[in-house]
């Protein structure tokens, strides 16, 4: 049968009124609450108050006011029994066939940073969600609304069904009805957790997400996949990034989209570059420029940065735009593009995807991060520290003109699958790249010798006019975690390194240093392993 009788209750009013108007137009009486009704008033549609509909005055500061027996009686009962149809008639109740509601924007009032406990728990909706499981609930006979991208299919099938929705329409937003409640109130009880004094006692860990958005494939072509996106915050991250140009994101897009914004993440405040090839930074540079920034991560690994994702921490110009000419780039995500810029690189590659972040360039926020396991969810701390301290251990100085450079280091190398092993060079004064890097490696002596150590030495060679020894004698070799052995040390030193830092906290650390002051090396500590599983 049609659809008589509508509540609306929407703290989200895009596209309300002209939903509002439609019902009208469709013969459906209106029932609505507080600002809600105000703007469907003033824009001359005929609307009833809640309270003048149940008889009972919104109270407790709008605490109460859907919360009463003729609201959810009228969405509750069943239209095709006849014990519900007396009650109702007995009680003088009345149906509600459809509820348009979307609940307080409490995630949005907690991803304020200014947000006090108070505001919080006011912005937590007790009659919103209510309404949604008792609506949902008897999605035989109603119609639940908790999204205004959906407005246009309700009012079509309304259209097409003589004032009437479908069956499977109802059950489909029913399903996304209780998944929003359950995202809702997974949101107020993650806040609530952080709120709780610190103990040993793990807490309930809830995650619910709704409105996911079906990619092409996963991984690979055979595996299906969905991404699911967080409420936006003020960090920017990669699942809120407006696509300006190309195809949509693939998995693998976001994989590693993820992984070259977060390593970027390290530098803000200076023009820099983050280029990922499966998940390594295969290319990382500071510079004065970003163009300059460009070509000095662009030469860390020629190679691999084909097809690379790729992140920047400034607005793109036009001369590091420039740079990307007959370089394939899967992905660009950047705070932002000059005009320029935006249209050189739309005009020279149709399959370079160009992102814009929804939220200004900022550094990794101090959160949890979650990886599934077959079975269940780890859960750690984000890794958002660098050194725990700086401890040189050799007889040999670790000069401090050398501090920042292995200060980028260790941030790069953060970023990098262990076991991780990374080369940096300053190449001019301040500005900072990657020279080689090993990564992914089951033991730590294939990734200085065999991929750090020869990429480097690749790369030099590539180099115009430059000393293959000089250049390696002023970088420095990072490791994500200590040497167990001594053993890289000697190939560090038969590759001609003069610098290294890692996080120390071996049993043979004496035998490490020992070796270290053999050759002469700078060796310092930083008390802080970085692994990258």
């Amino acid at each position: 049968m049609p659809i008589q009788r509508a509540l609306l209750s929407v703290s989200d009013k895009s596209g309300i009124i002209d939903f509002a108007r439609s019902l009208h137009e469709q013969g459906v009486e209106l029932l609505s609450t507080g600002g809600t009704a105000r703007a469907i008033r003033e824009a001359g549609i005929p609307v009833i108050d809640i309270c003048e509909f149940t008889g009972f005055p919104e109270m407790l500061d709008g605490r109460v006011k859907t919360l009463h027996p003729k609201v959810h009686a009228g969405l509750l009962y069943r239209r095709d029994d006849d014990g519900h149809k007396a009650t109702m008639e007995e009680h003088s109740l009345q149906g509600i066939d459809l509820v348009c509601v979307n609940l307080y924007p409490f995630e949005q009032t907690v991803a304020n940073l200014d947000c006090s406990f108070e505001d919080a728990v006011e912005n937590i909706d007790i009659g919103g969600p209510t309404m949604l499981r008792s609506a949902a609930k008897n999605m035989h006979a109603v119609t639940i609304v908790t999204d205004p991208a959906d407005y246009p299919e309700i009012l079509a099938a309304m259209q097409a069904n003589a004032g009437d929705t479908t069956p499977e329409l109802r059950k489909k937003l029913a399903q996304k009805g209780f998944a929003r409640v359950a995202s809702y109130n997974a949101a107020i009880a993650t806040y609530m957790a952080g709120q709780l004094e610190t103990d040993d006692a793990p807490k309930p860990f809830v995650l619910a997400y709704s409105g996911g958005e079906t990619l092409r494939y996963g991984e690979n072509p055979h595996q299906s996949a969905i991404v699911y996106k967080d409420a936006p915050t003020d960090e920017p991250a990669i699942a809120h990034c407006t696509v300006l140009h190309g195809k949509g994101m693939s998995y693998n897009n976001y994989v590693d989209g993820n992984a070259a914004l977060e390593c970027v993440k390290e530098f803000v405040g200076t023009p820099a570059v983050s280029i990922i090839k499966h998940t390594n930074p295969c290319g990382c540079a500071t510079g004065a420029t970003l163009a300059e920034a460009f070509e000095a991560g662009w030469a860390g690994d020629p190679i691999s940065a084909f097809g690379s994702v790729i992140a920047v921490t400034v607005p793109v110009d036009l001369e590091a735009a420039k740079f990307l000419k007959g370089r394939f780039v899967e992905v660009l995500i950047a705070p932002g593009y000059e005009p320029d810029a935006l249209e050189y690189l739309q005009s020279k590659s149709k399959d370079l995807r160009l992102l814009q972040l929804d939220a200004p360039m900022g550094p990794a926020k101090k959160t949890q991060e979650i990886k599934q396991i077959t079975g269940g969810l780890l859960v750690q701390d984000r890794d958002t520290e660098v050194n725990a301290g700086w401890d040189v251990k050799s007889k040999a100085a670790f000069p401090d003109d050398k501090r920042a450079l292995a200060e980028f280091g260790v941030r790069v190398c953060k970023h990098v699958k262990s076991n991780a092993i990374l080369l940096v060079r300053e190449y001019e004064a301040g500005k900072f790249c990657v020279l080689g890097m090993g990564a992914g490696q089951p033991n730590r002596v294939d990734a200085v010798r065999k991929l750090a150590v020869t990429k480097a030495k690749q790369n030099i060679a590539d180099m115009d006019n430059a000393d293959e020894a000089a250049v390696l004698g002023e970088a420095v070799l990072i490791s994500d975690a200590f040497f167990p052995f001594p053993d890289n040390i000697h190939n560090a030193n038969e590759a001609g390194i003069k610098f290294i830092v890692e996080p120390g906290g071996s049993k043979r650390d004496n035998e490490v240093i020992d070796a270290a002051d053999e050759y002469g090396m700078g060796l310092a500590f930083t008390g802080m392993r970085h692994f990258k599983h």
